[in-house]
């Protein structure tokens, strides 16, 4: 697995494929750029792919202080103006959607299109997801972390038949540092770039499983709404781990989408 090194930090990544442009995957919390196996092969025929383990987690390192969502989304575009031709195809998922939005606007010139699943501008759940964040932030305190893998994937994979995912799950997220979790835990609370989103530019595809019990679906259409131009596609009978859950309709979606960006980046340099 490759590393990329910068100041006192280093970022491990995945790569596959050697296309012409490059796609750039981001993983949700707890989680690490490995998690998009079923997305791998897809892309990596026509696209370079670079999949990151976020700051603190996976093999990447694990800082001190309380990075903000700005701060990863630096890693990222320190990682892509080394490792990539830019500008390049993001996608993100929940904790990297976050991070995918804060590139857009901070970083603008390095993204040829955006990807947004399952995310959100500013998370605010009302008093269900209140009362999930704080049995979420009890368990970190107060418990094993593999406690908080249990619970965590419980909710990401309810059904029977998600039981081989919700066990690799529950696996990964216990596998995190404690502080590490809790660092970018916090980052997510205190994100909120609602008020930026017209900043961003890109073309902008939003994905959001119907049966995200994660993320509300009102966070997804603000994201549809706010971002100029932007595309909303549903996936029927999804969670929040719609690449994992749905990897079929997704991949159907994703690779349609980034084809017509380049399709329409081509056109526009002939």
């Amino acid at each position: 697995m490759p590393e990329f090194r910068y100041a006192e930090e280093s970022l491990h990544y995945e790569r596959h494929g050697a296309g012409p442009a490059t796609v750039v995957l981001l993983h949700g919390l707890g989680s690490r750029g490995e998690d998009w196996l079923l997305q791998f092969p897809a892309l990596s025929a026509r696209w370079r792919v670079l999949a990151p383990d976020l700051r603190g987690h996976g093999a990447s390192s694990l800082s001190g202080g309380w990075p903000t969502v700005a701060d990863l989304a630096q890693d990222v575009a320190r990682l892509i103006r080394a490792e990539a031709p830019w500008p390049v195809h993001v996608v993100g998922l929940s904790l990297g959607g976050a991070v995918a939005h804060q590139l857009a606007i901070d970083h603008r010139e390095l993204l040829r299109s955006l990807t947004a699943v399952n995310t959100f501008a500013r998370l605010r759940s009302g008093w269900s997801g209140l009362r999930k964040g704080l049995i979420r932030f009890a368990l970190l305190g107060f418990g094993p972390m593999n406690w908080v893998g249990r619970w965590v994937a419980s909710g990401l994979f309810p059904s029977p038949h998600q039981q081989s995912l919700r066990e690799v799950a529950a696996t990964r997220i216990a596998g995190n540092p404690r502080r590490a979790y809790l660092q970018a835990a916090l980052a997510v609370v205190r994100f909120d770039v609602a008020a930026r989103l017209g900043e961003i530019t890109c073309p902008t595809l939003v994905i959001a499983g119907d049966r995200d019990a994660t993320v509300p679906m009102k966070a997804k259409l603000e994201l549809a709404r706010r971002i100029p131009g932007a595309r909303l596609e549903v996936i029927p009978g999804s969670g929040h781990a719609t690449p994992l859950d749905a990897p079929g309709a997704f991949n159907e979606l994703l690779l349609r989408f980034l084809s017509e960006v380049d399709a329409a980046v081509h056109e526009a340099q002939t």
